[in-house]
This record gives C-alpha cells, sequence and structure tokens, in this order.
C-alpha cells in the first residue's frame, strides 16, 4: 500500500472512532488507537514514539472503563434495580440499531421497563432512565472529550 492511502485508512479509523465514541456501534477508543498507531508506524515511529501511544493505548483503555461504567452508575444512583441496570445496556444496544432517535431513548425505556418488570411504580421506573440516560449521555461526552485527546497527543507529539 501507498503511504497516501495508509494515511487516509488511519484518518478514517480515527474519524470512525471518534463517531463512535457517541454511536454505541462502533468501538470509538480502539478504532482511534488503530489510526493513530497506524500512523505512527507509517512514520516508522519517528515523530511519534512507544512513550506516546502508550499514553495514548491508556486513555484508550479508560475510554472503554467509562463506557461500561458511565450508564451504570447513572442509573443506580437513581436507585436502579439489577433488571433495570440489564434493560440499560439491552436499551442503548438495540437503540443503536435505530439512529440517533434510538441513541437517546434506548438507555431511558430499557432501564425504565426493567425497572417496571423489577416491580417499581412507572414514577420511579421513570427516574432510574433518566439516571441510566444521563450516565450514558455524560459517558459518550466523556469518551468524546478522551478521543479528541488522544488525537491532541498525537498532533503535539508529531508536530514537536
Amino acid at each position: 500500500m501507498t503511504p497516501l492511502l495508509l494515511w487516509l485508512v488511519s484518518a478514517l479509523l480515527v474519524l470512525a472512532g471518534l463517531a463512535g465514541s457517541v454511536l454505541p456501534v462502533l468501538p470509538g477508543a480502539p478504532f482511534v488507537f488503530a489510526g493513530l498507531a497506524l500512523a505512527a508506524w507509517i512514520d516508522s515511529f519517528e515523530r511519534v514514539g512507544m512513550g506516546t501511544l502508550i499514553i495514548i493505548g491508556a486513555l484508550a483503555a479508560l475510554s472503554f472503563a467509562i463506557d461500561l461504567v458511565a450508564s451504570v452508575h447513572g442509573a443506580r444512583r437513581a436507585g436502579a434495580s439489577k433488571q433495570a441496570l440489564v434493560g440499560a445496556g439491552i436499551g442503548a444496544a438495540l437503540g443503536a440499531l435505530f439512529g440517533l432517535l434510538g441513541l437517546i431513548v434506548g438507555p431511558f425505556l430499557g432501564a425504565a421497563v426493567g425497572q417496571l418488570i423489577a416491580g417499581s411504580d412507572l414514577l420511579r421506573a421513570g427516574r432510574v432512565g433518566f439516571g441510566a440516560w444521563t450516565g450514558f449521555l455524560v459517558g459518550s461526552v466523556l469518551k468524546l472529550v478522551i478521543g479528541l485527546a488522544m488525537v491532541a497527543i498525537f498532533v503535539i507529539s508529531y508536530a514537536f
């Protein structure tokens, strides 16, 4: 492959990864990391070394951890049952299949339905659903910020 084509693949991976920060169907941080590692490799690691890639990899791991914890934490703070926590995860995954609206509504509906199955009233289920949705939203923003930080660290290392 030509270097230009490799740079294009690298850029596409990074862009897909940044999109994956808010779209659960795409693995955000792993794509960003793969794109940046490919870019470093294209340049034979002369401008961006292993130390920088280790830092970027640690940020990718942090982003992955946030992905696992954010929605659950938001739902738990609202007093979610185990069924609501499972429902929030299922709602987020299924919601991703229905585009942006599904991403917004999925975690909320999943957690609320799970809480209703656990025997709560509609008001409490709504509160739990809102908690799961808030956690999902905060997690998405944090993952996007981390993804942008990964790119910024790479660019600074590459430029200087």
